[in-house]
Protein backbone atom coordinates (compact mmCIF):
# COMPACT_ATOMS: atom_id res chain seq x y z
CA UNK A 1 0.00 0.00 0.00
CA UNK A 2 2.88 2.32 0.79
CA UNK A 3 4.17 1.90 -2.77
CA UNK A 4 0.98 3.45 -4.23
CA UNK A 5 1.31 6.55 -2.05
CA UNK A 6 4.83 7.37 -3.21
CA UNK A 7 5.66 10.64 -5.00
CA UNK A 8 5.54 9.31 -8.58
CA UNK A 9 2.13 7.56 -8.44
CA UNK A 10 0.70 10.53 -6.52
CA UNK A 11 2.00 12.93 -9.19
CA UNK A 12 0.44 10.79 -11.93
CA UNK A 13 -2.93 10.74 -10.15
CA UNK A 14 -2.83 14.52 -9.62
CA UNK A 15 -1.89 15.01 -13.27
CA UNK A 16 -4.83 12.88 -14.44
CA UNK A 17 -7.22 14.75 -12.14
CA UNK A 18 -5.94 18.10 -13.43
CA UNK A 19 -6.29 16.96 -17.04
CA UNK A 20 -9.85 15.79 -16.42
CA UNK A 21 -10.63 19.15 -14.82
CA UNK A 22 -9.33 21.05 -17.84
CA UNK A 23 -11.25 18.80 -20.24
CA UNK A 24 -14.45 19.19 -18.22
CA UNK A 25 -14.05 22.96 -18.22
CA UNK A 26 -13.49 22.98 -21.99
CA UNK A 27 -16.57 20.89 -22.66
CA UNK A 28 -18.87 22.80 -20.31
CA UNK A 29 -17.75 26.33 -21.17
CA UNK A 30 -18.79 26.59 -24.79
CA UNK A 31 -17.84 29.88 -26.43
CA UNK A 32 -19.79 31.94 -28.94
CA UNK A 33 -18.33 30.01 -31.87
CA UNK A 34 -19.71 26.76 -30.43
CA UNK A 35 -23.10 28.43 -30.06
CA UNK A 36 -22.97 29.68 -33.66
CA UNK A 37 -21.77 26.32 -34.97
CA UNK A 38 -24.47 24.50 -32.97
CA UNK A 39 -27.21 26.79 -34.29
CA UNK A 40 -26.03 26.32 -37.88
CA UNK A 41 -25.82 22.55 -37.42
CA UNK A 42 -29.43 22.60 -36.20
CA UNK A 43 -30.49 24.61 -39.26
CA UNK A 44 -30.91 27.89 -37.37
CA UNK A 45 -29.31 31.26 -37.93
CA UNK A 46 -27.93 32.86 -34.78
CA UNK A 47 -28.11 36.65 -34.48
CA UNK A 48 -24.72 38.21 -35.17
CA UNK A 49 -23.15 39.77 -32.07
CA UNK A 50 -23.07 43.56 -31.94
CA UNK A 51 -19.94 44.99 -33.49
CA UNK A 52 -18.83 48.63 -33.50
CA UNK A 53 -15.26 49.43 -34.53
CA UNK A 54 -13.26 52.21 -36.10
CA UNK A 55 -12.34 51.87 -39.76
CA UNK A 56 -8.74 51.03 -40.47
CA UNK A 57 -8.13 54.35 -42.24
CA UNK A 58 -10.62 56.69 -40.53
CA UNK A 59 -11.80 57.41 -37.03
CA UNK A 60 -15.63 57.41 -37.16
CA UNK A 61 -16.86 54.12 -35.68
CA UNK A 62 -18.79 51.76 -37.92
CA UNK A 63 -21.32 49.25 -36.68
CA UNK A 64 -22.30 45.91 -38.16
CA UNK A 65 -25.91 47.06 -37.81
CA UNK A 66 -25.11 49.79 -40.38
CA UNK A 67 -25.08 46.96 -42.93
CA UNK A 68 -28.55 45.63 -42.05
CA UNK A 69 -30.36 44.83 -45.31
CA UNK A 70 -27.14 43.68 -46.98
CA UNK A 71 -25.53 40.27 -47.16
CA UNK A 72 -22.22 40.65 -45.33
CA UNK A 73 -19.16 38.45 -45.70
CA UNK A 74 -17.43 39.31 -42.41
CA UNK A 75 -13.78 38.28 -42.54
CA UNK A 76 -11.47 38.37 -39.49
CA UNK A 77 -7.83 38.63 -40.56
CA UNK A 78 -4.32 39.80 -39.67
CA UNK A 79 -1.45 40.97 -41.88
CA UNK A 80 0.93 38.32 -40.48
CA UNK A 81 -1.49 35.49 -41.34
CA UNK A 82 -0.36 33.60 -44.47
CA UNK A 83 -3.79 32.08 -45.26
CA UNK A 84 -5.26 35.60 -44.92
CA UNK A 85 -2.87 36.76 -47.63
CA UNK A 86 -3.86 33.83 -49.83
CA UNK A 87 -7.60 34.49 -49.59
CA UNK A 88 -7.62 38.30 -49.81
CA UNK A 89 -7.67 38.51 -53.66
CA UNK A 90 -10.67 36.14 -53.69
CA UNK A 91 -12.49 38.28 -51.12
CA UNK A 92 -11.81 41.38 -53.22
CA UNK A 93 -13.28 39.70 -56.31
CA UNK A 94 -16.34 38.64 -54.34
CA UNK A 95 -16.81 42.15 -52.99
CA UNK A 96 -16.84 43.47 -56.54
CA UNK A 97 -19.20 40.68 -57.60
CA UNK A 98 -21.83 41.12 -54.86
CA UNK A 99 -21.90 44.84 -54.08
CA UNK A 100 -24.36 45.63 -56.91
CA UNK A 101 -26.64 42.86 -55.56
CA UNK A 102 -26.84 44.18 -52.01
CA UNK A 103 -23.80 42.45 -50.58
CA UNK A 104 -20.43 43.45 -49.24
CA UNK A 105 -17.26 42.01 -47.82
CA UNK A 106 -16.35 43.60 -44.50
CA UNK A 107 -12.86 43.00 -43.16
CA UNK A 108 -11.92 43.11 -39.49
CA UNK A 109 -8.21 43.41 -38.83
CA UNK A 110 -7.43 41.97 -35.39
CA UNK A 111 -4.48 42.50 -33.04
CA UNK A 112 -2.29 43.99 -35.72
CA UNK A 113 -0.02 46.99 -36.11
CA UNK A 114 -2.03 49.63 -37.99
CA UNK A 115 0.84 50.35 -40.39
CA UNK A 116 1.19 46.65 -41.26
CA UNK A 117 -2.55 46.30 -41.77
CA UNK A 118 -2.66 49.33 -44.09
CA UNK A 119 0.32 48.01 -46.04
CA UNK A 120 -1.52 44.68 -46.45
CA UNK A 121 -4.63 46.47 -47.79
CA UNK A 122 -2.49 48.49 -50.22
CA UNK A 123 -0.46 45.48 -51.35
CA UNK A 124 -3.58 43.52 -52.30
CA UNK A 125 -5.58 46.51 -53.59
CA UNK A 126 -8.44 45.80 -51.21
CA UNK A 127 -11.35 48.23 -51.60
CA UNK A 128 -13.94 46.68 -49.32
CA UNK A 129 -14.56 48.31 -45.93
CA UNK A 130 -11.95 47.51 -43.29
CA UNK A 131 -12.41 47.81 -39.57
CA UNK A 132 -9.75 47.59 -36.88
CA UNK A 133 -10.00 45.62 -33.65
CA UNK A 134 -6.87 46.34 -31.65
CA UNK A 135 -8.13 44.52 -28.56
CA UNK A 136 -9.74 41.41 -30.13
CA UNK A 137 -13.06 42.14 -28.39
CA UNK A 138 -15.03 41.68 -31.62
CA UNK A 139 -13.34 38.42 -32.53
CA UNK A 140 -13.97 37.21 -28.97
CA UNK A 141 -17.68 38.08 -29.33
CA UNK A 142 -17.84 35.96 -32.50
CA UNK A 143 -15.80 33.14 -30.92
CA UNK A 144 -12.96 33.44 -33.41
CA UNK A 145 -10.18 31.02 -32.51
CA UNK A 146 -7.82 31.50 -35.46
CA UNK A 147 -7.28 33.56 -38.56
CA UNK A 148 -8.82 33.82 -40.99
CA UNK A 149 -12.41 33.14 -40.02
CA UNK A 150 -15.35 34.25 -42.12
CA UNK A 151 -18.99 34.69 -41.12
CA UNK A 152 -21.70 35.13 -43.74
CA UNK A 153 -24.52 37.29 -42.39
CA UNK A 154 -27.94 37.50 -43.97
CA UNK A 155 -29.91 40.70 -44.63
CA UNK A 156 -31.61 40.41 -41.23
CA UNK A 157 -28.32 40.33 -39.30
CA UNK A 158 -28.22 36.59 -38.66
CA UNK A 159 -25.21 34.35 -39.19
CA UNK A 160 -26.02 31.99 -42.05
CA UNK A 161 -22.60 30.33 -42.41
CA UNK A 162 -19.14 30.27 -40.90
CA UNK A 163 -15.82 29.10 -42.29
CA UNK A 164 -13.04 28.40 -39.80
CA UNK A 165 -9.89 28.90 -41.87
CA UNK A 166 -9.54 30.29 -45.37
CA UNK A 167 -12.59 30.47 -47.65
CA UNK A 168 -12.56 29.38 -51.26
CA UNK A 169 -14.77 30.12 -54.24
CA UNK A 170 -17.03 27.12 -53.68
CA UNK A 171 -17.61 28.15 -50.03
CA UNK A 172 -18.66 31.62 -51.12
CA UNK A 173 -20.87 30.39 -53.96
CA UNK A 174 -22.66 27.96 -51.65
CA UNK A 175 -22.96 30.37 -48.71
CA UNK A 176 -23.48 33.80 -50.30
CA UNK A 177 -25.34 33.43 -53.58
CA UNK A 178 -28.55 31.96 -52.06
CA UNK A 179 -28.67 34.80 -49.51
CA UNK A 180 -28.51 37.42 -52.25
CA UNK A 181 -31.76 35.93 -53.64
CA UNK A 182 -33.59 36.03 -50.28
CA UNK A 183 -36.04 38.86 -49.67
CA UNK A 184 -35.96 40.80 -46.44
CA UNK A 185 -39.14 40.55 -44.44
Amino acid sequence: MRRFLGPLPLAVVLGVVALLGVLTYGVTSSGQSDTIDNALAAGRRAPAPALTLSPLVAEAPTSLSDYRGKVVVLNFWASWCVPCRDESPLLQRWHERIRSQGGTVLGVNVLDVRFDARAFVDEYGLTYPMLRDGSSDSSDAFGVVGYPETFVIDRRGRIAAVTHGPVDGSDLRRQVLPLLQEKTS
